[in-house]
C-alpha cells in the first residue's frame, strides 16, 4: 500500500521532551515578518540545505513570501549583525529552518501567540524536539493530538528500468471529482481530519489549484483512478512528492512501481533529486522505495495539534 498513514504515536518524542532541561539561554531573538523584498536572501539561506527546506523554498518560489496561498506567514530571526539565524512558516503548517536554538525559541513563542493558528508542526527530529519543548511549555493548555515519525528518502536516479505506462499524465480539471475523494482519504489517514468536512470549499480550491499548476499526476483505467502522486513542492535542486496512491484493487500488479519510476524519470529532468516522507513503521513501503533507488537521508517528526482553522 503506497498511501502513507502517519497516525503513529511517538513515545520517544514525548519522553525526550519531558526529560529535557533548558540549557543556559543565549540572548533572545525577535522574529520579524518577512516581505517579498527579502526573497533572494531567504532563498539563499534555505538553499544551504535544499533537501530539508524544499517545502518552504517551493512555496516562496510559487507564491512569494507574502501570500494567503501559503496559509501562514514567513518570519525570520537575525543575529546582532543582521545575519539570518532562522526562517519559519508559521500557520496551518509550521515549518522551520534554523541554525540556533534561540531562533527556535523565538519561533515557538510566535507560534503560540500568532493570529494564524497551527494545525501541524513538522521538521527534522532534533529540531522538532527542541521546538516542542519551547512551544508546549509556553501554554500548558496546548495539547498534542497526534505525533508520528517519518523517514526522509531521496532519489537521484532511477535504479531499474520499468516498462512504460501508457496514460500516465498530469491531471486536468475534468479529473477533479475523481481526485477529491482520494485526496481527502489520504489527508484523513495522515492527520485524522477530513478536509471535505471541515473546509470543503478551501479543500476543493487547493486541490484544483494543484491540478491547474500541473502538480498532480494520474493514471486512469476504465474510468477509475489507478495511480496518483502530487508534486507538493519544487525547486531547481529538489522535488518533494506526497499523496502517492494506488487503487486498492490494482495493488500488487506493478502499477505503483512502474508509474512512480516513470514519473521520477520525468521529474529528474528538471531537478537534481526527488524526496518523500514515509512513516517509520511502514517497512514494506521502505523496501518499495529503496528498490526504486531512494536512499534514507533523515528522520522527521510531525505533530498534529487540536483541530484548528487558519
Amino acid at each position: 500500500m503506497l498511501s502513507i498513514n502517519r497516525q503513529t504515536t511517538t513515545p520517544s518524542l514525548l519522553q525526550a521532551t519531558a526529560a529535557r532541561r533548558p540549557a543556559k539561554a543565549a540572548a533572545p531573538l525577535a522574529a520579524r515578518r518577512l516581505t517579498n523584498r527579502d526573497t533572494a536572501e531567504v532563498l539563499t539561506f534555505l538553499a544551504k540545505r535544499p533537501l530539508q527546506t524544499v517545502i518552504m523554498a517551493g512555496l516562496i518560489r510559487s507564491y512569494g513570501l507574502d501570500s494567503p496561498l501559503n496559509r501562514g506567514m514567513f518570519y525570520a530571526c537575525r543575529d546582532e549583525r543582521g545575519t539570518l539565524e532562522g526562517v519559519a512558516l508559521i500557520g496551518h503548517a509550521t515549518l522551520l529552518a534554523t541554525t540556533t536554538d534561540r531562533a527556535l525559541r523565538a519561533f515557538a513563542r510566535l507560534a503560540q501567540t500568532g493570529d494564524c493558528r497551527t494545525h501541524m508542526i513538522m521538521g527534522e527530529e532534533e529540531c522538532i524536539r527542541s521546538f516542542w519543548w519551547h512551544y508546549s511549555t509556553s501554554d500548558e493548555r496546548q495539547q498534542m493530538r497526534l505525533a508520528c515519525r517519518e523517514l526522509l528518502f531521496e532519489l537521484t536516479h532511477v535504479s531499474t528500468a520499468q516498462r512504460l505506462v501508457s496514460g500516465l499524465r498530469p491531471a486536468v480539471p475534468d479529473d477533479l471529482e475523481l481526485i477529491l475523494p482520494v485526496q481527502a482519504e489520504l489527508a484523513f489517514l495522515e492527520s485524522g481530519v477530513n478536509p471535505r468536512e471541515i473546509d470543503p470549499v478551501g479543500f476543493r480550491q487547493r486541490t484544483l489549484r494543484r491540478v491547474e499548476k500541473g502538480q498532480t499526476w494520474v493514471l486512469f483505467k476504465d474510468g477509475q483512478l489507478i495511480f496518483k502522486a502530487e508534486v507538493q513542492s519544487e525547486t531547481p535542486q529538489v522535488i518533494y512528492l506526497e499523496g502517492i496512491y494506488v487503487r486498492p484493487e490494482a495493488r500488487g500488479q506493478g502499477y505503483g512501481r512502474r508509474c512512480l519510476s516513470q514519473l521520477c524519470n520525468t521529474l529528474l529532468k528538471r531537478a537534481d533529486s526527488i524526496c518523500l516522507l514515509v512513516n517509520e513503521e511502514h517497512t514494506r513501503a521502505h523496501n518499495f522505495y529503496q528498490q526504486l533507488g531512494f536512499r534514507l537521508r533523515s528522520r522527521y517528526d510531525t505533530i498534529f495539534l487540536r483541530q484548528r482553522h487558519c
